[in-house]
């Protein structure tokens, strides 16, 4: 079995076997594959006296068809061709096939159902292999060398996905890293590229969990509950052959009002009807461009959703007409959770239509949100869906243009799993699986929240488009909303991860998003909030948002110098708004991408395959800085083969990226403008032109009313644009046209690029045929020369946002300044020194595991100086005192003090050392550095309090394990609570946390004189493992120490 050869290549992990633990396992990963590291090879024995539970079948929680208890079977797996040429479904046998649940991810179900005979069968060049037991289905397909990873949806980290593993497990994932595994959406997709240019992709057609682990290079493993179909695209020509198949099978992105596409102003939250209203104004008498305006949840009564709070939005209907007389349109915010309240008209009407979750015993699953006590809709129910679609069809008569579903993972306050339990019931519809568990549906929840949200937006305005922007989603999603890259953070790193993230998407269908442009939590600086604004007016999807507690994060909310780099970005944007609704028209209709990497160009050139700054619109290329001491032209760009030329709008600036146009390409552009609004179809129109090598380009321009569905009547104007170079004549004119409209009367500016920002200009009307001369060599020479020492000039003389760290009252947590990293051996760390000294980040490499994840300003690793929660120590700045390194870079260590009063101070020094790779060690003390005579020499009271706050992965699968010194076994799940052990009762000298669903030990040791105290506490897909030292006071001779370690190890079954 393929599966288990793989584990040869493990032997240097300790291991720990699983079936000694005693509660039964519902979801093993026997397939981990690790690279190999310098741990050694151990067998690690668990205390004795454990009741041992060997391995079998899962229960069916969810009707899954269930896999027999101890038979497992293997092979390759049976094919039938489907949907079109080069497209196969594939199962683990007939059977299997004909058992499989529908699919949710399709758009017309009954395709994936339905063989084709295809022009000229061909065996497929890459047929899935499986293994089936346990309850699992273990699939996966091997590649040749130099394949590349991509897709997996909704995913933090490097684009190139080799090395990485996600689990498809819609989660509130705030702050999220980029090791955090798991993200508010799900796509169980892969885009392979060959190392040929040729591309593949492989759908998991499942939405249960899912593991997608691309860690061995050129392999893909996907793992979940049996049983499942996969469908795999390809091989095709390109990359975007694939997408455009894939979307043949899971639909095309819903065609987008035109105004969507124009930049909107977000916030958690603007507070009144008053403060909204002074935004909008505020950017129509600055002249920066904004087309929509965001309400988030403090718009409510109390959190009800469908309502409004009578004193800070008395009149929504008035205040939404305010905002249209001046260009502006109103998004507004409904959550699932639904107040559980009597008299209030929707828990009313929904108890009545009988439309919420049930838990296992029959009655309303009741959790935690923003409202308080909560029920939820179970939108897998036709008559659910028709019940929500009918609130929203009321709702928007009040004046609203878009709708935004937020929490609807769905997301439950006060769990440990951070959503609802795995028991509940949906009644679902028989085409979507019927009657499961929550595990079958929890991915689709957000999909169809939105759907339904979809479908109420259009009964209430059947003439317009709807919009609809949502958090969680599974793939296919984009038939009915937009999405957003969740609650990012406001530093650099973040900045660069959205790029990619971004991208990831609309690798996995998904062409309309972008993120909380300046980071959502925490404040930007003017240079980190300038040089986002300005990669993010690319993007398709502009919004910027951000959290309560923190600064204002208005274009105009960082000092002059920003708000002109924001002003010229969001001008480009308005520019080109006629190129970006054109290529969604086509991702609309064809299925084609919109954002693209820009490897694109050339799928076969290895070099651009890892290239995260730089991206494609069509053949617009967009390279950017997203570091923090280097502005765009300091760096040096990857750079496609072939012709691509620069151009600007007379704005080129450090902080805004470099357009480059390629070779072939006409791009239409039209005039700035405040909001899309203002747009008219007889204004101006420019074309920017680059002649390829044969001297040839071309370009098309999309038009219609910009909402509404006349262009699915033919109401609308489609042009080709060619322009054919002869001898040193450039032609350029219309060679073909679409749709009903006739042309505009209106003027054409032609600009021919010639290279180095200089071109040739000729206008005319459009549709008419023009003539450009080309210039001589040596008078284009000139040219070029003259327009480079322009553009240095203007680059010369622009004000510079200030590299400033924090302005002058600013308030609130630096999420800016760059986080200190500790990397060696099997692991990698990220500190800020700045606040605590604390650890945010805990990834074990060789398994991409990340442990620790959290938030700047709390959680993660922190240490106190005393017994009350958050004494002083977790807050205050840490000096690096000392920071060794090894030129090897095998081994690593940081030493940190933090000023905790009265003299004290606490240190932490944390290594990774050359000869235990796989050990990281702490060795935390608390020190009497400066203690006053008169109190002999000795501090107050103080306890040394080591808090790491570690990241449940899989909480209910998870944990706490150890034997006690008077050698009682313990096992600790979330279930039971805070617990403390001291005496006899403390781990004899180490404890540990098991993640069953990985099949992974963090091993936590410590030295136990030092220690008098363990504490465990469960929080919201988090565990606390806390280690105390003794409370009296200390002197220069006697300080508080604790020496601690942690390992990973394997646990083996």
């Amino acid at each position: 079995m393929f599966l288990s050869s793989n584990l040869r290549h493990v032997s240097s992990f300790r291991t720990l076997p699983l079936s000694l633990f005693t509660s039964p396992l519902r979801s093993i990963s026997p397939s981990l594959h690790w690279p190999s590291s310098s741990i050694q090879t151990k067998l690690f024995f668990f205390p004795t006296g454990l009741i041992s539970t060997p391995l079998r079948s899962l229960p069916t929680m969810d009707g899954a068809p269930s896999a027999t208890s101890d038979a497992t079977s293997a092979g390759q797996m049976v094919l039938e061709p489907i949907l079109e040429e080069g497209v196969f479904r594939f199962d683990c046998s007939a059977d299997h096939r004909a058992d499989a649940y529908p699919s949710l991810s399709f758009a017309d179900q009954t395709v994936r159902e339905t063989p084709i005979k295809p022009v000229s069968f061909k065996v497929p060049e890459f047929v899935p292999r499986f293994e089936c037991g346990y309850g699992q289905q273990k699939v996966e397909i091997k590649f040749p060398s130099g394949t590349s990873f991509y897709g997996t949806g909704e995913a933090s980290g490097p684009l190139e996905r080799t090395g990485k593993r996600i689990f498809t497990w819609n989660t509130d994932a705030w702050g999220f890293g980029p090791g955090t595994t798991s993200l508010y959406q799900s796509h169980p997709w892969v885009l392979a590229l060959l190392p040929d240019g040729k591309a593949f992709g492989i759908l998991a057609d499942t939405t249960r969990r899912c593991e997608v682990d691309l860690r061995e290079e050129c392999t893909i493993r996907i793992i979940s509950a049996a049983y499942y179909p996969v469908v795999t695209f390809g091989p095709f020509g390109s990359p975007n052959e694939v997408l455009t198949s894939l979307s043949h099978a899971i639909g095309t992105v819903f065609m987008p009002p035109k105004w969507c596409l124009g930049y909107q102003q977000c916030r958690w939250s603007y507070l009144s009807a008053g403060r909204v209203l002074e935004v909008a104004r505020t950017f129509r008498e600055k002249g920066i461009p904004c087309d929509v305006i965001w309400m988030d949840i403090d718009y409510m009564d109390g959190f009800r959703c469908f309502t409004f709070d009578k004193e800070t939005f008395p009149d929504p209907k008035s205040m939404a007409d305010e905002l249209h007389s001046i260009g502006f349109k109103a998004i507004w915010m409904l959550d699932p959770g639904i107040k559980k309240e009597d008299g209030y008209f929707v828990y009313e009407s929904g108890s009545k239509n009988d439309v919420w979750v049930l838990m296992s015993d029959g009655t309303p699953f009741v959790g935690d949100v923003w409202p308080g006590p909560c029920v939820f809709p179970d939108y897998t129910q036709e008559r659910t869906r028709s019940w929500w679609s009918q609130l929203v069809k009321d709702f928007v008569t009040n004046g609203v243009d878009g709708i935004w579903n937020d929490m609807n993972e769905p997301a439950v306050f006060k769990t440990v799993t951070k959503t609802m339990p795995d028991s509940n019931i949906h009644r679902g519809d028989s085409n979507l699986g019927g009657q499961q568990k929550h595990t079958f549906y929890h991915n689709a929840y957000g999909m169809l929240m939105a759907r339904s949200t979809h479908e109420g937006m259009k009964m209430g305005c059947p003439t317009k488009r709807p919009f609809v922007l949502t958090r969680a989603g599974f793939i296919g999603s984009q038939r009915y909303a937009a999405t957003w890259t969740g609650d990012n953070l406001s530093n650099w790193e973040h900045l660069h991860m959205s790029l990619s993230m971004v991208l990831q998407l609309g690798l996995s269908g998904q062409p309309l998003s972008g993120p909380d442009i300046g980071g959502f939590a925490g404040n930007a600086t003017p240079k980190l909030f300038g040089r986002w604004m300005g990669v993010s007016a690319m993007f398709p999807f502009p919004r910027g948002h951000s959290e309560k507690g923190t600064t204002d994060h208005e274009p105009w909310s960082f000092g002059e110098e920003c708000e002109e780099v924001c002003h010229l970005a969001l001008l480009r944007r308005s520019r080109l708004i006629p190129h970006l609704y054109t290529l969604f028209y086509f991702a609309h209709t064809k299925g084609s991408p919109v954002a693209v990497p820009t490897f694109f160009a050339d799928p076969e050139d290895q070099k651009l395959r890892t290239v995260e700054n730089s991206f494609l619109l069509g053949p617009l290329l967009v390279c950017s800085s997203t570091l923090s001491d280097k502005g765009v032209y300091e760096l040096s760009h990857a750079i496609p083969n072939g012709i691509w030329l620069p151009f600007d709008f007379g704005d080129s600036h450090p902080d805004l990226p470099i357009l480059y146009l390629q070779g072939g390409a006409i791009l239409p552009v039209g005039l700035p403008y405040n909001h899309v609004g203002e747009a008219n179809p007889q204004d101006d129109l420019i074309l920017f032109v680059a002649l390829n090598n044969d001297g040839r380009a071309q370009g098309v321009l999309f038009e219609d009313d910009g909402d509404g569905y006349g262009y699915t009547k033919g109401e609308y104007l489609l042009t080709h644009y060619v322009a054919e170079k002869n001898s040193s004549v450039v032609t350029v004119k219309v060679s073909k046209t679409e749709g009903s409209w006739k042309r505009p009367t209106r003027r054409l500016h032609i600009h021919l690029l010639l290279g180095g920002y200089a071109m040739v200009s000729a206008d005319c009307m459009d549709g008419e045929e023009v003539q450009i001369v080309i210039p001589s060599i040596s008078e284009m020479s000139k040219l070029i020369a003259a327009s480079e020492q322009e553009h240095m000039k203007r680059l010369e003389t622009v004000k510079a946002i200030p590299d400033i760290e924090k302005q002058p009252g600013q308030q609130g947590i630096e999420l800016s300044k760059t986080p200190v990293d500790l990397k060696s051996g099997d692991w990698s760390l990220k500190l800020v020194p700045w606040i605590g000294g604390r650890v945010i980040s805990m990834t074990h490499l060789p398994s991409d595991t990340q442990w620790l994840h959290s938030r700047v300003e709390s959680d993660g690793y922190e240490e106190y100086c005393g017994t009350e929660y958050r004494s002083a120590g977790c807050t205050e700045e840490y000096k690096v005192v000392r920071r060794d390194l090894e030129q090897s870079g095998e081994q690593e260590s940081i030493c940190m003090e933090g000023d905790i009063g009265g003299g004290l101070i606490i240190q932490r020094s944390i290594s990774i050392l050359k000869n235990n790779p796989n050990i990281l060690q702490f060795d935390s003390s608390i020190i009497a550095r400066n203690v006053g005579a008169g109190s002999g020499g000795f501090s107050r009271l103080v306890c040394l309090r080591v808090h790491p706050t570690f990241t449940l992965l899989n909480p209910t699968e998870v944990v706490v394990s150890f034997k006690s010194i008077d050698g009682s076994n313990h096992e600790i799940s979330p279930e039971s609570g805070e617990q403390s052990f001291e005496g006899n009762l403390r781990p004899n000298g180490e404890w540990m946390l098991v993640d069953k669903c990985a099949g992974l030990c963090l091993i936590n040791r410590f030295e136990l004189s030092q220690v008098s105290k363990c504490l465990v506490h469960w929080g919201s897909g988090t565990v606390n493992l806390e280690l105390w030292s003794e409370e009296r006071p200390v002197s220069k001779e006697t300080p508080l120490r604790i020496l601690h370690s942690y390992e990973v190890i394997k646990a083996i079954s």
